[in-house]
């Protein structure tokens, strides 16, 4: 009966480790948006884009890294404590060296949250020719 007792006990009290949820970077800080398409881009010339996100939480966050998923995206973030309310940005860079079309991720890592965000940055790459043809083009259609 002892050992029944035990048993029981330890898998109530396991199941109460289990129930409760990581927490996640998307309940801390709000992004304006997790993605950002570039469009058609020139092949070796850099191009920069800032996901601006808010503190929503109760307390000062700290963005512990930014994570590239290669080496052509370089992401800059904020030093220090983002208090609680306020607004800053993490800067994903891109520079291509290889055309076509791309899809590259930036992960996000908070100080004392589980779950990090992703961000995600795409587009298309074009050689200086055909973006010389495509711009040309745009503004032929005056867009």
């Amino acid at each position: 009966m002892k050992k029944l007792f035990l048993f029981a006990s330890a898998i109530v009290l396991s199941m109460g480790v289990f129930a409760q949820q990581a927490k996640k970077a998307e309940d801390v800080v709000k992004f304006k948006e997790l993605t950002y398409d570039f469009g058609k881009i020139k092949q070796n010339a850099p191009v920069s884009h800032d996901f601006v996100f808010t503190n929503i939480s109760d307390k000062p966050v700290i963005i512990e890294s930014a994570i590239p998923g290669c080496g052509c995206t370089t992401p800059s973030k904020p030093e220090g404590a983002i208090p609680q309310g306020k607004e800053d940005k993490i800067t994903a860079a891109f520079n291509a060296a290889a055309q076509g079309p791309f899809n590259k991720n930036i992960t996000i890592k908070l100080a004392g949250i589980d779950l990090p965000v992703v961000l995600h940055i795409t587009g298309e790459v074009l050689t200086a020719e055909a973006y010389a043809k495509y711009e040309a083009a745009k503004s032929k259609s005056g867009k």
